[in-house]
């Protein structure tokens, strides 16, 4: 064996030794998952398993509370609305902020791809063609020169010195250049390990996105259908106020009231048209909020109009434990993401300090003409090996060491941040579903009052028992309690789509092919 060859063998295997080592290590903390909240609650007191009640009236049934995880993905069905669901869907498919989400989501893992390309040699493919023309006044007398194949004769000038012809020649260069850079220490894994953890990132903003769109939809829905109530309430109380102002300007001819009475009634009535024109402004806001989420401008019917009465209000409701709720918020997970991407970011700035190894080699061939490159004579190669170490910069990569560090104890904070702000949500929330379950409970009772109360002083002020003002403070209070019940219903059915939402929407449920992630 020749002592090329040997020198050839032993360079072959220094630059496996090289990739060998390269594959096992990796500078920087490695990232740990962050460990569940254990027996952690959503508040000192046991939760309710069923929530207050108002018998016989609509979405007046009582809401159970069920410990689980299996929180359906398409959670807006429990409202049992065809409308409801045909326009989230259509939200889903038109909404600008879904695509810039899902666009995000692209981008990131392009890098990652990018990104994972260095684990690679870069190859790469040169021709050049030069064509060169040597100066004649060179002096002195030579034989000719040959130039493409031609030979040039040379000559003398009679009244100067002696000199050589102009010479013009092609020149051809051809080369494969390979460039490799052993990710001896794990810069580059680090770097592709951040950039991973960051299109997680976008990937749950994305489940976030949907979960958000989804949500305020429903939320836009029942608000809808809670003005178009009011507005219907508002609507009988100018009706009924504007008879009896009739009948009480009758009874003003024949002296049974007194002008004071029809006065106290005009301002009845004009109290009441008072309320219209707000609530019809808000629903109007509200049907441009709707097209908005759909993704189409304020001038398209959408076709759908929401009352209470067409939506359900769900009868179970599943709960997740803290433990669960931190795997499956779409913000928790993203900040756990982050944590991770600061992790492999401390990896990255430490490689930097460490001694950088690069590789590189060049195959080709030159000549004068095309066809002779690759013949013998015109064929070249090399190949390099070098290692760099940083001796000064003031500093510079250590500070970037120490910032990194920081960066990962700020999303560590960040993180644990998220996970209290989850829990507060879904507490939150729990406490909207019960508290507001028992005031519809008053509501409910407050409106069968005041019917009964309006129902009897109509008949004693029929019979000339009671004076005009009774019979109008029994319709006031008849017309408050309408416009609270009718709030006290979609803030009962609004409180159930944001403990759904608070508590992560299901995403986790959803078939793999149902949405393009």
């Amino acid at each position: 064996m020749t002592s090329m060859t040997r020198r050839s063998r032993r360079h072959r295997l220094g630059t496996l030794g090289l990739l060998v080592l390269g594959a096992g290590c990796a500078v920087g903390p490695d990232f740990n998952r962050p460990a569940a909240p254990a027996d952690a609650g959503y508040s000192p007191a046991p939760m309710p398993a069923t929530t207050a009640a108002a018998p016989g009236a609509p979405a007046g049934e009582a809401q159970a509370l069920v410990i689980s995880d299996d929180l359906p993905w398409k959670w807006w069905t429990y409202y049992e609305s065809d409308s409801l669901n045909r326009l989230v869907e259509r939200a889903f498919a038109h909404s600008p902020s879904i695509e810039a989400a899902h666009a995000a989501l692209r981008q990131a893992n392009e890098y990652v791809l990018a990104q994972r390309g260095y684990f690679f040699p870069t190859v790469s493919a040169g021709y050049t063609f030069e064509r060169q023309k040597l100066a004649g006044n060179l002096g002195g007398n030579s034989p000719g020169i040959q130039g493409n194949g031609t030979t040039i004769a040379t000559g003398s000038n009679p009244n100067g010195p002696p000199y050589n012809a102009p010479v013009t020649y092609n020149f051809h260069t051809a080369q494969l250049s390979v460039a490799y850079v052993p990710d001896v220490f794990g810069a580059n894994r680090r770097a592709a390990e951040s950039l991973t953890a960051q299109a997680d990132v976008q990937r749950f903003q994305l489940e976030a996105a949907y979960l958000s769109l989804a949500t305020n939809v429903v939320a836009a829905a029942i608000q809808e259908a809670s003005v178009r109530a009011q507005l219907e309430a508002a609507t009988q109380s100018v009706a009924a106020n504007k008879a009896a102002l009739d009948i009480l300007k009758n009874q003003l001819k024949f002296g049974y009231v007194t002008r004071a009475d029809v006065a106290a009634q005009e301002t009845a009535v004009a109290q009441a048209i008072a309320l219209v024109p707000p609530l019809e402004r808000q629903l109007a806001q509200t049907e441009d909020l709707l097209r908005a989420l759909v993704g189409t401008l304020p001038d398209e019917d959408l076709g759908v109009h929401f009352t209470l009465d067409s939506l359900t209000l769900p009868k179970e409701i599943p709960v997740s434990v803290p433990a669960s709720l931190v795997r499956h918020r779409p913000d928790v997970a993203a900040a756990e993401a982050t944590l991770h991407a600061a992790t492999a970011d401390v990896g990255v700035a430490t490689a930097a300090r460490i001694p950088q190894i690069s590789l590189t080699g060049n195959l080709g061939g030159t000549a004068s003409t095309f066809s002779d490159m690759f013949k013998t004579g015109g064929p070249f190669w090399n190949g390099s090996a070098s290692i760099a170490q940083v001796l000064f910069d003031a500093g510079t990569l250590r500070h970037r060491q120490r910032a990194a560090e920081q960066a990962l104890v700020q999303a560590g904070a960040q993180y644990r941040a998220t996970v209290i702000s989850a829990a507060q949500n879904v507490a939150d929330a729990l406490h909207a579903v019960e508290t507001d379950a028992a005031a519809y409970a008053a509501a409910v009772d407050a409106e069968r009052a005041a019917t009964t109360s309006l129902q009897v002083a109509t008949d004693q002020r029929r019979l000339g028992l009671v004076s005009p003002l009774v019979l109008l403070q029994a319709q006031s209070a008849y017309q408050l309690a309408l416009l609270n019940r009718a709030q006290a219903q979609s803030a009962r059915l609004g409180d159930t789509a944001g403990l759904l939402m608070a508590l992560g929407g299901g995403w986790w449920n959803r078939a793999p092919d149902e949405l393009k992630l």
